[in-house]
């Protein structure tokens, strides 16, 4: 499989966001008319701080501007992942086994694209990334690449 723009763009900057103390979360390069924005979210043991987020974009725009590796103009934010968190991979999951989460799916599945349930285990179902959830007493097991976004559930 190739890799796609952002996998690439994250390569680059995931050495420089390290270097910084800080670990690159996810990173989310939408198009938006001419300008494309470059969404990256940074984390750390403690959480981050705008401080952390200024330092992290003044670094990694330098480095964009070295490596040109975005053709046109672009808008860089820099962010932490917050308190509904976006996950980038099912192993970012780990940690909030328990929690509940939303997934949202590119089809839909027995007529609906959205599923909410407290997510159970992390694995592998026919050979592909997957994770179930326990959606109201019912195991509901979705394959990563099924999945447009999945978030966690921020409980007040």
């Amino acid at each position: 499989m190739r890799p796609t723009f952002e996998d690439t763009l994250a390569d680059i900057i995931r050495p420089e966001v390290e270097g910084l103390g800080c670990t690159l979360w996810g990173l989310a390069s939408p198009s938006k008319g001419e300008r494309r924005i470059i969404r990256i979210y940074i984390d750390g043991p403690d959480g981050v701080t705008i401080d952390q987020c200024a330092k992290v974009s003044r670094q990694v725009s330098l480095l964009l501007e070295v490596e040109d590796t975005i053709p046109g103009a672009y808008i860089l934010e820099v962010s932490s992942p917050g308190l509904d968190r976006r996950f980038f991979s099912t192993a970012q999951m780990a940690d909030f086994v328990g929690k509940q989460v939303t997934a949202l799916l590119y089809e839909a599945r027995d007529g609906r694209r959205k599923v909410t349930g407290v997510l159970k285990s992390i694995g592998a179902d026919a050979g592909q990334e997957s994770f179930t959830l326990d959606e109201g007493g019912q195991d509901v097991t979705l394959a990563w690449n099924d999945l447009k976004e999945v978030r966690l559930v921020h409980e007040f």
